[in-house]
């Protein structure tokens, strides 16, 4: 392999039939060799290799992609990339999807259901499949994109579409029991968006659990799932006279901490909170954050697991529909026992 490629032309990247000119065989030889090596015999394919790795030469992505259908990438969309709780779930995906040699493409959507649209629409060419993490889409939106490209969603319950759930209603009704032990009889759950499958599960759960259990919670809100909604939503608290609260996430419920420290209430002797989701930091916070538990991390690598099933079904593989991920209260310092009289009664 002596001979001066083309390829060796100042500002021109090497071709496949550079590499076939090196080799004396045609380019779509190289083109097999490189992608169905099984069709080439051993010497020829060995040959090619070699000329290939001499001369650098690096396959386009985009050609191969038109070639198979597949552009060995997903799309993972988040709604708020600067919410901690996404960060486990990226990191799920990102080595699941490294693990089988796909490229992982992140979206933030901004918590905005256009955007999500949008994205969707232009991943339709750029992606071989999703993943939707707190889809603000409507279920029939959803429903519809998953008759177009394959998806999964996560924290999402729609029927038909492949869906990884993260089982947080049982755990708030544990924090629901974990503050009735204490002596809490009014408990305030500080809701997320309106637009938050998670939110309006959660609240179905407690208010069902609370007339079970022949106790008083009231829905305030909704806030934004972000730390500076944290003093609204302790204001709020504060005032519906309840002595204990749930936030919908651990960002809201840190901005609470801070905002009841402002005005004089102390966490947990005149207001106990519990947040949702365990978010780096929930444990350094003071004082450490009572909180929901969950596995994120591995709901996104069952999310990957689940939309490759949906990618290779032609080979045989049968996809789940759904995956149900259990979750548990984690009891820290925010969470007391109930003070004799109401924080409303205390704060200025």
């Amino acid at each position: 392999m002596s001979a001066t490629p083309s390829g060796d032309t100042p500002g021109r990247p090497t071709t496949i039939r550079d590499v076939a000119a090196l080799c004396g065989v045609t380019a779509s030889t190289v083109s097999r060799a490189l992608t169905t090596p099984g069709r080439v015999n051993y010497r020829t394919r060995a040959r090619i290799e070699a000329a290939a790795a001499e001369l650098n030469y690096v396959p386009n992505a985009q050609a191969k992609a038109l070639s198979s259908g597949r552009t060995r990438a997903v799309a993972v969309l988040v709604a708020d990339i600067t919410n901690p709780f996404y960060f486990d779930i990226i990191r799920g995906t990102q080595l699941q999807l490294k693990a089988a040699g796909y490229t992982q493409l992140l979206v933030d959507t901004e918590e905005s259901d256009e955007v999500e649209v949008n994205t969707l629409e232009q991943m339709r060419q750029t992606a071989d499949g999703v993943i939707l993490t707190a889809s603000r889409l409507s279920d029939e939106a959803l429903a519809a994109a998953s008759t177009k490209m394959p998806l999964v969603t996560i924290n999402r319950d729609v029927a038909g579409v492949p869906s990884v759930i993260l089982d947080t209603p049982t755990a708030t009704n544990q924090a629901l029991d974990h503050l009735i032990s204490l002596g809490h009889s009014r408990i305030a759950y500080l809701g997320g968006p309106e637009t938050s499958s998670s939110n309006m599960r959660r609240w179905d759960a407690l208010s069902a659990a609370a007339m079970e259990r022949h106790v008083e919670v009231v829905r305030l809100g909704p806030f934004a799932p972000r730390t500076y909604s944290g003093a609204a939503a302790a204001d709020a608290l504060v005032h519906s006279g309840a002595t204990a609260g749930i936030a919908f996430n651990d960002l809201m419920a840190i901005g609470m901490l801070a905002r009841l420290r402002e005005r004089g209430l102390r966490v947990p002797e005149d207001m106990s909170i519990v947040g949702c989701d365990d978010i780096f930091g929930a444990d350094f916070c003071s004082p450490p954050l009572t909180t929901v538990t969950a596995p994120v991390e591995q709901a996104g690598r069952v999310a990957v697991t689940m939309l490759l099933s949906q990618l290779n079904r032609g080979r045989g593989a049968l996809p789940r529909s759904q995956s149900v991920l259990p979750t548990y209260l984690t009891i820290r310092g925010s969470t007391g026992v109930a003070p004799a009289r109401p924080s409303s009664s205390l704060g200025s």
